[in-house]
């Protein structure tokens, strides 16, 4: 039954694939690729990776190793090359850290007014203590600006995830005292409990780095003016304990057949983490955010690379620990790449796929990206989904999310980089309730076999991806290339 269904499969898409535009023609080779994709494969990873024995895949757990070790073996079922410093794992050393339970102080005084911060709207991203009374506040809205003004002593706010991609630590005269950062409902605040020590000395050198969730002091520092802001602080933070922590990113590479292309790369990438546990111990199966963009990575690695031929430039397929952390695993990545960034043309990182009942309607058959008019990705997946009967198509609002997914960090190191979902909201976002059993796993298939000639469209296009020099919002990735 299973040859009859996939050979119906190959012909309804040929069908498809002929009454296309034909700007691209696939080869039959990849036709038989696109088809190989399959709803029940995409059932069958799921329903284990976001089952209860993995228990929510928490950044760090055993149910994270487990799935990590899972997709490792799809990897090598798919016959790709091992891309990691550890087999198909890229190992990442960090630090968990508890914060002492007493002793805790963070104020901010404004005039007259002072407003105290309370412990639980605070991530601390230091082992170090800290004792200020009283430091003045200034506010930088770009690293680089932090050349010309005295920091030293003083607190300086760092929006989180738009500092930029110089090191603060790197680009200031002297350290600070330390480092403040915010983040805002639409920055999606994030409890961070790991720290990686490696970038805490090289961005941030080694200063202690808070970042700030209560919304009326997130509220008082962004509304502040650059420079020195007349805001004073006065912070007591007793020494974290901290622990050892290894966690790992999963790398498998299909290598492409162009001797003059291969040595440029296209990354296909997930997150492969969620939330764990409730405290009462219920679980976040996570099985659309992000599971389903993890089996997809599984699923079109599969395909690819069963191709003969395969296309003109390598293919690295990633998924990510710790995006439920600040991206934790993506940046891990960009600091320790596994094929040089200057190689790397573009990243395509995939979310929440699997759920077509968005909170804005049905999504059938339908694809966006962030960034939408960022670079020429949109396009050639839009060429792509005219090819396989999927409508990609801009979002109102869709770059309110370009800061909100693993694609930043490779933006922030000039990659062409976008995150594509079928929904960027639904009714189980960060709920027990997201579970396998609610996937389109049709739909997803379909949207998989658009993103997989997509792919195979951009590593074989003569030119790589490009930013979109007028869009004004692209400026900071440009600069950093």
């Amino acid at each position: 039954m299973r040859t009859s269904c996939n050979r119906f499969a190959a012909y309804l898409l040929a069908v498809i694939l002929a009454a296309a535009p034909q700007g691209f023609s696939p080869t039959p080779d990849v036709h038989r690729a696109l088809a190989s994709i399959s709803g029940d494969s995409l059932r069958g990873n799921l329903s284990f990776l976001a089952s209860s024995l993995l228990e929510g895949r928490d950044t760090p757990s055993r149910g994270l190793d487990i799935a990590a070790e899972y997709i490792a073996a799809q990897f090598r079922r798919a016959g790709l090359e091992p891309a990691g410093d550890d087999g198909y794992f890229q190992t990442a050393h960090m630090l968990r850290a508890t914060p002492a339970p007493e002793g805790f102080e963070l104020r901010l005084s404004v005039g007259s007014r002072t407003v105290p911060v309370s412990k639980d709207q605070v991530t601390v991203v230091s082992g170090r203590p800290l004792a200020l009374s009283g430091v003045p506040v200034v506010r930088i809205d770009d690293a680089a600006k932090l050349r010309d003004v005295s920091v030293t002593g003083k607190a300086v706010v760092l929006d989180a995830g738009r500092e930029g991609a110089e090191s603060p630590a790197k680009t200031a005269a002297l350290p600070p005292a330390v480092f403040l950062q915010t983040e805002d409902e639409l920055n999606r605040p994030v409890v961070r409990r790991l720290i990686d020590p490696d970038e805490e000395r090289a961005r941030y050198g080694g200063v202690p780095r808070l970042i700030v969730r209560d919304p009326d002091a997130v509220k008082i520092l962004q509304d502040a003016k650059a420079g020195d802001t007349g805001i004073a602080v006065s912070i007591k933070l007793p020494a974290a304990n901290t622990a050892s922590v290894t966690v790992r990113n999963v790398a498998g590479l299909m290598r492409g057949s162009d001797p003059a292309l291969r040595d440029q790369y296209i990354l296909l990438t997930a997150h492969y983490d969620h939330l764990g546990r409730q405290d009462g111990g219920a679980v976040y199966p996570g099985a659309n955010d992000d599971g389903s963009g993890s089996v997809s990575v599984i699923e079109i690695g599969q395909a690819l690379a069963a191709l003969p031929v395969h296309p003109k430039r390598s293919i690295l397929f990633m998924t990510f620990f710790g995006e439920e952390e600040g991206s934790l695993g993506a940046r891990y990545y960009t600091d320790h790449p596994l094929v040089p960034l200057s190689k790397t043309v573009a990243d395509l990182n995939l979310e929440q796929l699997g759920r077509t009942d968005s909170k804005a309607g049905t999504e059938i058959s339908n694809a966006t990206l962030t960034g939408f008019q960022y670079s020429s990705v949109a396009h050639t997946l839009q060429e792509a989904g005219a090819l396989t009967g999927v409508k990609v198509y801009e979002t109102p609002g869709g770059d309110d999310y370009f800061n909100r997914s693993d694609n930043l960090p490779f933006a922030e190191c000039g990659i062409p980089a976008h995150t594509l979902v079928v929904a960027f909201e639904f009714s189980d976002y960060h709920e027990t309730g997201d579970v396998w059993q609610k996937i389109d796993y049709g739909n997803m298939a379909k949207v998989d076999r658009m993103i997989a000639l997509g792919l195979v469209m951009l590593a074989d296009s003569p030119a790589a991806p490009q930013w979109n020099k007028d869009n004004p919002n692209v400026a900071p990735y440009l600069r950093a290339r």
